[in-house]
């Protein structure tokens, strides 16, 4: 493989390459595989590589890309955006993502000291818990198996479309909720459920089966239950807030003598876009029945 190589330019051994970049030898193949830095040249017959002098500067970038932890895959969006604003807009894209992350660990950090030094009950204080009955729904509903990074927007665009069908079934009859039949964590994948409810159950089970199974649509029946529940801001909603929450809510049940009738849910019933951060806007339940008395 041969690029189009100036022949007055000096041409560097991977050796003195790698030096001279400050990356491995064996990293440069690597870079070399995956399309990050390829050789001006290689010797068809020894298959050793060459460098051009004029490649040192893109491979002391990738050098210091990696220094930031960049994953190889966003070095190469960094490599090929072109012209150095472009590169610098791609960097400036990734460090607000690491940025995001390192915030969402470190309140992370701060719940599980709280639970770890026994903490908890002030935590848990910060929220009002009460139980509300819920009259039988038809809802129409998605369902898929999902990671807890990607459940944000899942969660927007599913309701979205929900809505959207809702209104052709005789219009939203309820607020929008998410029933999470397993755990949805960054290894577990649920699967959650988005439901909206729907005024004619009818129209909504034609409109189902139009749609067919390309995002697990379905229409069912949400029977009447009672749910112990706690209203939370949107600041709140953030992972690991709402953990404390949910947890709030259970220690709330075992106190009260309640014990679970179903699956977890979070109900939004305000305007998500339209909120500010200390906006009630979602209420985290749980279905409940009273613990009965076994026999002595």
């Amino acid at each position: 493989m041969t690029e189009n190589v100036d022949v007055d330019e000096e041409l560097l051994s991977i050796g003195a390459f790698a030096a001279r970049s400050r990356l491995s030898a064996k990293a440069l193949r690597l870079y070399d595989r995956l399309g990050l830095l390829a050789p001006a040249r290689v010797d068809a017959d020894t298959g050793y590589r060459y460098y051009r002098t004029g490649q040192v500067e893109q491979a002391r970038l990738v050098a210091l890309l990696r220094q930031l932890d960049m994953p190889l895959a966003r070095i190469a969006e960094v490599v090929d955006a072109g012209d150095g604003a472009a590169q610098a807009r791609r960097l400036d894209a990734y460090w607000a993502d690491v940025e995001a992350r390192h915030a969402s660990q470190r309140t992370l950090a701060d719940y599980l000291r709280g639970r770890l030094s026994g903490r908890s009950l002030e935590m848990y204080g910060k929220f009002t818990v009460e139980t509300v009955d819920v009259p039988e729904q038809v809802v129409i509903t998605e369902s898929r198996h999902i990671l807890a990074d990607e459940l944000p927007a899942w969660i927007g665009a599913s309701l979205g479309r929900l809505e959207e069908g809702a209104r052709a079934c005789g219009g939203v009859a309820g607020s929008p909720f998410v029933v999470y039949h397993s755990e949805v964590s960054v290894e577990s994948d649920g699967p959650a459920e988005a439901c909206v409810p729907v005024a004619d159950g009818a129209a909504a089970r034609a409109w189902a089966a139009e749609r067919g199974r390309a995002r697990g649509t379905a229409v069912r029946v949400e029977p009447a239950m009672r749910l112990a529940r706690t209203r939370i801001t949107k600041a709140q909603v953030a992972h690991p807030q709402i953990l404390a929450a949910f947890e709030a809510v259970e220690a709330w049940m075992r106190e009260q003598g309640l014990t679970y009738a179903g699956p977890c849910r979070e109900i939004y019933f305000a305007d998500w876009d339209a909120a500010g951060p200390q906006d009630p806007v979602c209420d985290v339940a749980f279905p409940v029945a009273e613990v009965r008395a076994t026999a002595g």
